[in-house]
């Protein structure tokens, strides 16, 4: 007797398929692909397009307005998720589908998975040249697609229907694989999407990828424990990875127990509360006074879910006590074993958990306590300070357009930023009340990211304030999804900060002897510079043009009443405040490694490439 089958087109099987994927970790089942992105063109109109017509009662779909947004609202939903949950983006092919190459090298970047579905040319070669078909000289199966590879974690192109089931399963392995996710691209040529196919059963049925926890090598774990107890000056640096886990009550019990003070990534802020007494706040580059202090002694640097990028690392020079050594818990061997560390490969919350228990009742000495908890507390006068308004009535600077939010949202709000200026001040100066409220995507740093994660997040958690914070130069480059969001009625906030450019790469411009060429958004003044008056743009304008509730702020006190109201508010609202440019953040504590030019003969430079050659002379390679 012949198994059952049903004849499906492979559009029609692949949404069917994902409708049943589920998720399971520590006994709680979440569906996997909980719903679809979508432009259509002649790539996806007719295959992947009609399917979701067919099973839109198995598919949720959204309606997006820019490919590479798409991405980013994906990506804000799976790490609101803890990436126990994903959306998959459909689009045409051509320059639909290379649209979506920097969302794809956002998501592997930062290990949060999503699904993408590109069109792409005909299996069968019977309609070649295809409209927007790339056509290689010596290479018949190369596509744009083809683009996505290095940005994927998993590629495939299914030529033929039979060859979906294979690849999907693959596809499902690596979403849900805490070690290995990231974008994932299955290719779909069109005539195959519209091929129809004997599929089996089971392949429609309910089936759950477990999320793995696994736990630290006994081995390891004594290594790590020995490490520990051989520390005096401890210091635990947390990534992503603790959110990702849902590790941060084990975290939190770790340092309750030995006293381990806590730096933080950009992805890791929040892991503890900011007034825990052991929270120090972000750390490198961007970090705190206190925290980078600690860095430069630590004699052990404990790096729990975190990459170790230039930005944490200040480039290599911020750790430099003689002896520093390095333990690195990561479910990823790869992260694992970097800066020559001892490695604890498992799940942050398993290994916290287990280090916690083998340390049995080790702590560190009260006067390093004593040391932090001071250091701490002379930060916190200089966090208040910058946030505080002495004139209500004044333009405010962006470190008090911080401060008027600070004193809005409480423990549920959710604060998303990825590029600009903005990242340095919320790194150094924003005080996370929560595990989800601190929404930085600085793995790539990728201007637009703001407004589509909104979404994402919002979706992913509908009853959440969702801040978006932009500068103009980050809401040109990518605004298109408000109409989106009123579209599907998700009531964002949207803070958008006017100061007349790209200032965050002016300052480094200014500070590398690139003399703050380009980067200001100014009429160009007789000498042919962009020093002229500022361009009448008028953004706020623009946003309400597309659908949002915007209010304007000109002084502290007129930001306060509007985020007041933009939080109460049911559909998107915008807040759009002008600011003084004037910088009033604390300066950098640590280096970051930008080259400057070797030889000029322009004197900025000169000094600059100065500063570069006493700086670099404290890079250390640890080994």
């Amino acid at each position: 007797m012949s198994a059952r089958v049903r004849r499906l087109t492979t559009a029609q099987a692949l949404v069917r398929f994902l409708a049943a994927q589920y998720t399971e970790r520590d006994g709680v089942r979440r569906r996997l692909v909980a719903g679809t992105w979508g432009i259509f063109g002649h790539g996806n109109v007719a295959g992947v397009g009609q399917a979701l017509v067919e099973y839109a009662e198995l598919m949720p779909f959204h309606q997006g307005r820019s490919e590479q947004a798409m991405v980013h609202a994906a990506v804000g939903y799976a790490r609101r998720s803890r990436r126990l949950a994903v959306q998959a983006v459909t689009t045409s092919i051509g320059p639909g589908a290379t649209n979506l190459v920097t969302g794809a090298a956002l998501a592997t970047v930062n290990r949060l998975p999503v699904l993408l579905l590109p069109g792409d040319y005909f299996a069968s070669h019977a309609a070649d040249p295809l409209l927007q078909q790339l056509e290689h000289p010596t290479a018949g199966d190369v596509s744009v697609n083809d683009t996505l590879r290095p940005v994927s974690r998993y590629f495939d192109r299914i030529t033929r229907p039979e060859a979906l089931a294979h690849s999907a399963l693959r596809a499902m392995r690596v979403l849900t694989d805490p070690a290995e996710t990231g974008a994932v691209t299955l290719a779909l040529p069109q005539d195959v999407q519209a091929e129809a196919f004997d599929w089996p059963e089971e392949f429609f049925a309910d089936r759950v990828w477990r999320v793995r926890r696994p736990a630290p090598d006994p081995l390891e774990l004594a290594d790590a424990v020995a490490a520990v107890r051989a520390a005096a000056r401890p210091l635990i640096v947390a990534g992503g990875g603790v959110h990702h886990s849902e590790a941060e009550p084990a975290l939190k019990a770790l340092v309750d127990a030995t006293g381990v003070p806590v730096a933080s990534t950009q992805a890791g802020k929040g892991s503890l509360r900011h007034d825990h007494p052991a929270d120090l706040g972000g750390v490198g580059h961007t970090g705190t006074a206190v925290a980078d202090e600690l860095a430069r002694t630590a004699d052990l640097v404990i790096g729990v879910g975190t990459r170790w990028t230039d930005f944490t690392t200040a480039s290599g020079t911020l750790f430099q006590h003689p002896g520093v050594r390095f333990l690195n818990l990561n479910v990823t061997a790869f992260d694992a074993h970097k800066l020559a560390a001892r490695t604890l490969v498992c799940d942050a919350r398993a290994g916290l958990t287990a280090l916690t228990e083998a340390l049995g009742g080790h702590r560190v000495d009260a006067a390093y306590e004593a040391e932090y908890r001071a250091g701490r507390a002379r930060w916190e006068r200089v966090v208040a300070a910058a946030l505080r308004a002495g004139d209500e009535d004044a333009v405010p600077t962006q470190t008090q357009v911080l401060g008027a939010l600070d004193a809005v949202v409480d423990d549920e709000d959710v604060v998303i930023n990825a590029a600009g200026s903005l990242p340095g001040d919320l790194h150094k100066l924003w005080r996370a009340r929560s595990a989800h409220q601190y929404h930085l995507e600085y793995g790539y740093s990728c201007m637009g990211y703001e407004i589509p994660a909104a979404l994402g997040v919002q979706q992913a958690a509908p009853n959440t304030p969702v801040w978006a914070l932009v500068g103009d130069g980050t809401y040109l480059m990518n605004p298109t999804e408000i109409v989106t969001a009123v579209q599907e009625d998700l009531p964002v906030k949207l803070i958008l900060v006017q100061n007349h450019g790209y200032a965050s790469i002016g300052g480094l411009s200014e500070e590398t002897g690139g003399e703050r060429f380009g980067t200001a958004y100014r009429r160009r003044a007789p000498d042919g510079t962009f020093t002229g008056e500022p361009l009448p743009v008028d953004l706020a304008a623009n946003a309400a043009s597309l659908g949002m509730r915007v209010l304007r702020a000109r002084t502290v006190r007129e930001l306060r009443a509007a985020l007041v109201t933009a939080r109460a508010a049911t559909v998107p609202t915008c807040v759009y405040v002008e600011t003084d440019p004037a910088p009033t953040a604390p300066p950098a504590e640590a280096w970051w490694d930008v080259p400057v030019a070797e030889v000029s003969g322009r004197e900025p430079a000169t000094r600059a490439r100065a500063r570069y050659d006493r700086a670099v002379t404290a890079r250390r390679r640890h080994l």
